[in-house]
């Protein structure tokens, strides 16, 4: 008879031993395999214990059996090999206990097992060596505390197992992964990067930015998480407010896509309009509160408590109004392919412009860089040739402020040869540094960090020869007082400053203005000067490259486009602001919709009402023609009365209001009271 020492601490099976009458014993892991025995086989099996299990023999004490037939196949608790000839291998037996990693003796055992081995293993040895490679790549991606070589039962392979090996399987087969620049468009955006906590938890950790979260009650429902916000249980009940997105066409391998508004919808944006003319913000609250979804009154009402200093409300009122255009979104737009285009010239797709900006920008503040850089690439992806929003004049520093060196450059590379790049100050600039920083990380090889300084310098230098007026601005604004040479050369002084065209003062000033500090480390400012000196030398030994930049400095910066001085009014940069042209500066801007494209597509026109103001009094109507949105009876927008207003026309209808009210100015003569009544009893009439 066998000897039976110890008993599985994991057995709830049992099954009846031919050899003892009345002992049950439990089952081992060979009785799960789906192979079929001979009744000698299944007789020698039946005894078998659980080696998992097994206390260490000798110790003459039962083990406590424990209620749980699943137990039987831990994997954990496996420390046999497979059987080959007939013998064990010889690799080191370890125990997987809870109870401790302690080796068990193996004396005395040898003979036990070889006399159990009869007709233990019905799989043939090519398939037991196969299986137990997997099972082993598997447990050492665990724990990693099993020696090499050691392999478990082959008949106790659970689901994942079976995974594995047809992934495996598969795998073997198929190409890998290309690399990143062939895969990614360069205007490609991750989700997960869209996600202000991904970069916070990266900073501070995720326990503590889901610290302060509340737990949301359980009593209301919310749609899920949308890609660009999260629903707060602070929002009000998502209803579909109207909105809605259409596919227009799809032609090389691009989708253009429209907002929509159904009638409903274009009721609501009349009653804003009318909110908005009446220049009262309570008046746009109370129609959020028939309509807490509607995009455009939540954008305003958000400008309204930015510039009260209530930042976090705004922010909040931005990520609703994003809520709101994501969940009308079309099943076939996506925001991370950089195929789906949406045309600025339609007014309903503004706003989702605005609030993606408007979103990105809080996001730079709240001091999440690289969430912004996705918000600014994806609103490039959505018209990328005609860049309504110019984001071009802001990707460049939000990828230097998130340590984006090598996207940077090689936007650069790709761009520079149908986009002429270079020739806008802030890339001039930008990319140098970004090469200059790329040199400083001490992680690179030895070349590569020579081959970037090398760029860096090369292009820096390119960038002093086109914009010389940039430099004294710049060490101005990091207050570094600049050498006497440098000061008093002519190619440097003032005069470069001021004989550079308005535009490019523009282009100058925005760029200053926002990312001068990027250039304030004591090793940027040595790299600069050392660079400076190349060029005063350049210039004074007559470089012809001088000459060259400064023709296409007269040529090339004549006036700036639409969507650049779009960009400065969105930035609120004091610098770029004031640098604005008259012409610019006289029109009403909309905080909902900021200097209109002059070609807009309308696909509906508002109704046409009479204003009770104007049959009323005349010093009311004097003081509404002074408004910039001002129109006559019977005029609509589109015949040129509140989109584009000439601006005599808007002089005469002044003119013509004031001499109607001085018309209709009439003075009543005043009864003076008699003598005899000197306490003024009387009534005036």
């Amino acid at each position: 008879m066998r000897r039976r020492a110890g008993r599985s601490l994991f057995c709830s099976s049992f099954c009846r031993s031919p050899d003892v009458s009345g002992c049950w014993e439990p089952l081992g892991p060979g009785a799960l395999q789906f192979v079929l025995h001979d009744d000698d086989d299944a007789e020698e099996e039946c005894p078998q214990q659980g080696p998992g299990g097994r206390r260490a023999r000798g110790t003459g004490k039962e083990g406590v059996r424990v209620n749980n037939r699943f137990e039987l196949i831990n994997i954990e608790d496996l420390d046999e090999g497979p059987v080959v000839n007939g013998g064990r291998t010889d690799c080191p037996l370890t125990d997987t206990v809870a109870s401790g990693s302690k080796r068990r003796p193996q004396g005395g055992r040898t003979a036990t097992k070889r006399d159990g081995n009869v007709a233990d293993r019905a799989v043939p040895p090519e398939q037991s060596s196969a299986s137990g490679k997997l099972r082993k790549k598997k447990r050492k991606q665990k724990n990693k505390k099993n020696a090499a070589g050691e392999t478990s039962e082959d008949g106790l392979e659970d689901i994942g197992r079976i995974l594995e090996r047809i992934e495996d399987g598969s795998g073997s087969r198929r190409p890998g992964p290309p690399p990143l620049s062939s895969r990614k468009h360069v205007l490609y955006v991750e989700h997960r990067h869209l996600n202000p906590d991904t970069e916070l938890k990266r900073y501070f950790g995720a326990r503590a930015v889901l610290g302060e979260q509340r737990p949301r009650q359980r009593q209301r429902v919310y749609p899920k998480s949308s890609w660009l916000t999260t629903p707060k249980s602070t929002w009000p009940r998502y209803s579909k407010p109207g909105l809605s997105m259409r596919l227009l066409e799809s032609k090389k391998g691009r989708s253009c896509f429209a907002f929509e508004h159904n009638e409903e919808y274009q009721q609501t944006q009349h009653k804003f309009l009318a909110a908005v003319e009446s220049m009262e913000p309570n008046n746009i609250v109370v129609l959020l509160q028939t309509s807490p979804y509607h995009v455009d009154s939540l954008l305003q009402l958000s400008d309204a408590c930015r510039f009260q200093e209530d930042q976090e409300m705004a922010r909040d009122l931005v990520e609703r109004a994003l809520h709101s255009m994501e969940c009308a979104f079309h099943p076939l737009f996506s925001l991370t392919s950089g195929t789906c285009r949406l045309d600025y010239r339609r007014p309903e797709n503004r706003s989702f412009y605005l609030a993606l900006y408007k979103q990105m920008t809080f996001l730079e503040k709240r001091g999440c860089p690289r969430t912004a850089l996705e918000y600014c690439k994806l609103i490039l992806s959505l018209e990328p040739d005609e860049d309504p929003l110019c984001m071009l004049l802001l990707v460049d520093h939000l990828a230097l402020r998130a340590r984006s060196y090598e996207y940077l450059i090689r936007l650069f590379q790709e761009w520079e040869a149908h986009r002429n790049l270079s020739q806008l100050p802030n890339f001039a600039f930008s990319v140098p540094l970004a090469y200059f920083l790329l040199s400083q990380q001490a992680e690179l090889p030895e070349q590569e960090l020579s081959s970037a300084r090398e760029q860096a310098s090369v292009l820096v230098q390119q960038a002093l020869l086109m914009f010389p007026g940039v430099l004294m601005p710049l060490l101005e604004y990091c207050s570094v007082r600049p050498d006497a040479a440098v000061a008093s050369h002519r190619f440097f002084g003032p005069d470069a400053e001021i004989s550079q065209p308005p535009a490019l003062s523009q282009l100058v000033s925005l760029y200053l203005g926002r990312s001068h500090f990027l250039w304030k480390e004591p090793a940027t400012m040595s790299w600069l000067e050392e660079n400076v000196r190349k060029v005063l030398q350049a210039v004074d030994a007559g470089d012809p490259a001088v000459e060259a930049c400064e023709s296409r400095r007269k040529v090339l910066y004549q006036r700036a486009p639409r969507n650049i001085h779009r960009h400065v009014v969105l930035s609120e940069i004091k610098e770029a602001v004031a640098a604005l042209p008259p012409d610019v500066t006289t029109q009403s801007v909309l905080g909902f919709d900021p200097l209109p494209p002059l070609d807009t597509i309308y696909s509906y026109v508002r109704p046409e009402r009479l204003s009770p103001v104007s049959h009323g009094n005349t010093i009311a109507l004097f003081f509404r023609s002074l408004l910039p949105n001002y129109t006559m009876e019977g005029e609509r927008p589109d015949d040129g009365g509140a989109g584009g207003l000439n601006p005599d026309q808007g002089l005469n209808r002044l003119m013509l209001a004031v001499r109607d009210m001085m018309a209709n100015f009439h003075f009543r003569d005043l009864e003076v009271p008699p003598e005899d009544n000197p306490e003024g009893d009387g009534e005036w009439d």
